[in-house]
């Protein structure tokens, strides 16, 4: 069955603001180039980032239940799916209303979506993604020492701040109801901050796990899952540069996978910011025929798809 030309959307959870007022204006703001996109003659799957909201929901319900015994902590793939239903509604709003202005028949549904991980991954043992709020270096020794299970890392000189594991997705538990949407006209949110991480035990039930999926990769996960032809990560920059920040710092146009993984050999893209998106990118371009992946800002997402903006990586 021939569709539409389908691109999974991956927004930052950090361009979405730090209050759900401010997640609601900049979501609202960021919908019209959302639409654009099916103006064009595409289907849409939106994954976002859940970095700041996450950790602000956790540390709301720790506080809480410090002070009140009425209040029970909250683990962290409760405190992943919370944030997948709260930033998922706004997006519901502002897009259905970006749909409403423009006349558009479409529909809109999120997905508290479950990915499926490896208990064996790797990530486990090597905790790296920095959620939640940022800490004084006397204030998480603090903490640690509460919580010995607890890991912080000091992140960019902005403070300290948590780390848990982020293991690679495997699979998409809802795989079958988002495609299930996306045939009857739906734009589908999922995959909400990388989704919520889960292994499936000896009977076959999922089990949630304390670990943050990195959303890029999810996105990329569920671009090939779902047979889509692009990939657009959009972020705070409008193309990929080399030797950033340098006095030969050059933006790229267009990449290709090996010319890309070039680049990530010779440590040009950071580590929590550039590197997961053009991994990513490269990981999606590599898993079919004809995939093509946008790295590139919101604004300028609809220029992105026509060439005029963005890094385009290929195959």
């Amino acid at each position: 069955m021939s569709h539409d030309p389908r691109i999974v959307i991956a927004l930052g959870g950090n361009a979405l603001g730090d209050t759900p007022e401010e997640q609601q204006r900049k979501i609202e703001a960021a919908c019209p180039s959302l639409i654009d996109l099916i103006a064009q003659g595409n289907e849409i799957l939106v994954c976002h980032g859940n970095g700041p909201q996450v950790g602000m929901i956790q540390q709301a319900f720790d506080t809480a239940s410090a002070v009140n015994d009425k209040v029970a902590p909250m683990a962290l793939p409760e405190c992943t799916a919370m944030s997948q239903g709260y930033i998922g509604y706004h997006l519901q709003k502002g897009i259905k209303r970006e749909l409403r202005l423009k006349g558009m028949p479409w529909h809109v549904a999120t997905v508290v979506t479950q990915v499926v991980v490896d208990r064996n991954d790797s990530a486990f043992r090597h905790p790296t993604k920095p959620i939640g709020a940022f800490y004084t270096k006397e204030k998480a020794e603090a903490l640690k020492q509460a919580d010995p299970s607890l890991t912080f890392m000091e992140d960019a000189g902005r403070g300290y701040r948590r780390v848990v594991a982020s293991p690679k997705p495997v699979s998409i538990a809802e795989a079958a109801s988002i495609r299930n949407l996306l045939d009857n006209e739906y734009i589908v949110i999922a995959c909400g901050g990388g989704g919520v991480p889960v292994y499936a035990n000896e009977e076959g039930d999922y089990v949630g796990v304390p670990a943050v999926i990195d959303k890029d990769f999810a996105a990329a996960k569920l671009a090939e899952t779902m047979d889509a032809e692009y990939l657009f990560i959009l972020t705070a920059v409008d193309h990929v540069a080399i030797n950033f920040g340098k006095p030969d710092q050059k933006e790229l146009s267009a990449m290709t996978a090996a010319e890309a993984e070039e680049y990530i050999a010779q440590g040009q893209f950071a580590p929590g910011s550039m590197l997961p998106k053009v991994q990513a990118a490269v990981r999606f371009v590599r898993s079919g025929e004809n995939r093509k992946a946008v790295i590139a800002s919101l604004e300028k997402a609809p220029l992105a798809i026509r060439g005029e903006s963005g890094t385009m990586i290929t195959r």
